[in-house]
């Protein structure tokens, strides 16, 4: 079963400690990060003596019912998690936020990210006597709490964190307190803000707006928050720093009116299509960006080459949950129920597409064909970021070497598969430039250059770990 896009986040996190209407507060949040995973959804809040949760399989409105929030309301502290699987099955085991009890306490955890030494840590554990509920790398963290030696939890957190390796951005969850990290690279995003004197947390901004928090700003590397009713506190678990933020975040995942580091990816996305026209020497009519993630750099592109700019490309936003195919025909008929040429735009006329990425080549190659139907005469492809060659270790669902298009053809081999007339990416330099302009401290671009900042101790691909944990 392959995913139509081709190219996945993993999760969406959100936190919130002292507010009496914190699950509900909680819930929209979630349907604020809705894509950042559509396969399962929960909550899971602090009552002060024990914690409660709910979850489910499918978008936020089917896994959460009517009855398990109004069972969630009393609460004024706790933790939200949208899911798409990349390490870790799709099924409701894996749904987080994961809850842990036991004589000590009980433990929500939710988790963005993978955790590349997890197998290594698991088998391990399994040698000592473990037991795991679930195929989730994130389960691994709460065995090795439950082991840790320490003075303090706090202790014994920051311990545990040092032993794992990846990306991770944790809200972890106990009867009196909320404790946020992030790994010591950033790969994933995490925000603090703060709604009505309560302390929250988000994967993105957009969950802050959705219930009106103030945004205060991005976690840093390393850092570790500990949020409670004696206020907030703030720690790092290690002295290593090495900012590397996925570049996907920018060009593709996030939504765009979310902000890193007070700069909207809108605007970042915008700068990006602006670098393209300087590298892209192309005549045409007009300038068209695939709904919705390309519209941004399509408007900086037609700004900076005075190409007219249009909308000739229509989104079916009524088709529901993220659509899975298996095969390549079935792939192209759901992108046919997605995208739509408006023939009055593009008729007679010479056209350049902007789309932020090209991953198997699929959805270009329905655009190039659907788009020459309809009477273009000239169909061009610029992508707004270089090609993509690589897998992601770090969380996000970049297929395998053999079904990304640009690991194994050149730019002109993709040109003619995809049937473009021409096809221009944006360089590597270019790309980085504009993340230094808006006040990048780093950026992961491993899935572009294949220099992995973090090393793969497990040497397995997420889906890959998958199939050998369940082996275990």
């Amino acid at each position: 079963m392959y995913e139509l896009r081709g190219l996945n986040e993993e999760c969406g996190l959100f936190g919130i400690w002292g507010h009496p209407e914190a699950s509900e507060l909680t819930y929209m949040a979630l349907h604020s990060l809705q894509h950042r995973g559509q396969e399962g959804a929960g909550i899971v809040a602090s009552g002060g003596d024990y914690l409660f949760g709910a979850r489910g399989m499918g978008l936020l409105t089917e896994a959460l019912s009517q009855t398990q929030l109004e069972s969630l309301k009393p609460f004024s502290k706790s933790i939200g998690h949208v899911r798409y699987a990349t390490s870790g099955s799709s099924a409701l085991s894996n749904v987080q936020p994961f809850l842990f009890k036991s004589h000590t306490g009980d433990l929500g955890l939710a988790h963005n990210g993978n955790i590349v030494n997890a197998l290594q840590i698991r088998r391990a554990l399994e040698d000592d006597g473990a037991i795991f509920q679930t195929t989730s790398d994130s389960e691994v963290f709460a065995h090795l709490l439950r082991r840790a030696k320490g003075p303090s939890r706090k202790a014994r957190i920051k311990t545990t964190l040092q032993q794992l390796k990846g990306a991770f951005a944790f809200v972890i969850l106990h009867e009196d307190a909320m404790t946020v990290a992030l790994d010591d690279h950033g790969v994933r995003p995490l925000m603090l803000g703060m709604l009505d004197g309560a302390y929250c947390v988000a994967s993105e901004t957009c969950a802050f707006t959705a219930i009106g928090a103030e945004y205060i700003r991005d976690l840093e590397p390393g850092e570790l928050i500990t949020i409670s009713d004696d206020g907030i506190d703030f720690d790092r678990y290690t002295d290593f720093e090495n900012p590397n933020m996925c570049s996907m975040e920018y060009i593709y995942f996030a939504r765009a009116d979310s902000e890193f580091r007070g700069t909207s990816t809108y605007t970042i996305r915008k700068a990006l299509g602006e670098e393209l026209a300087k590298e892209m020497d192309v005549k045409a009519d007009i300038v068209i960006g695939v709904p919705d993630s390309s519209l941004a750099a399509a408007k900086g592109f037609s700004d900076e080459s005075g190409i007219p700019g249009e909308q000739g490309l229509l989104k079916n936003r009524y088709v529901g949950r993220t659509f899975i195919a298996s095969g390549q025909e079935a792939r192209e008929r759901a992108v046919r129920m997605k995208l739509s040429p408006v023939r009055d735009i593009v008729e007679g006329r010479s056209i350049i597409v902007i789309d932020d990425s090209i991953v198997r080549g699929t959805t270009s190659k329905y655009i190039v064909k659907a788009l020459k139907k309809a009477g273009a005469k000239e169909v061009h492809m610029g992508v707004s970021s270089p090609p993509l060659k690589n897998p992601c270790y770090y969380g996000i669902d970049v297929s395998t070497h053999a079904e990304i298009i640009a690991s194994s053809k050149s730019t002109e081999e993709v040109r003619a598969e995809i049937g473009a007339d021409s096809l221009t990416y944006l360089s590597v330099e270019r790309m980085h430039q504009v993340y230094e302009k808006y006040g990048s401290r780093g950026q992961c671009d491993a899935c572009f250059t294949g220099n992995y900042p973090i090393e793969n101790t497990d040497g397995l691909l997420p889906q890959e770990k998958d199939a050998k944990t369940k082996g275990v």
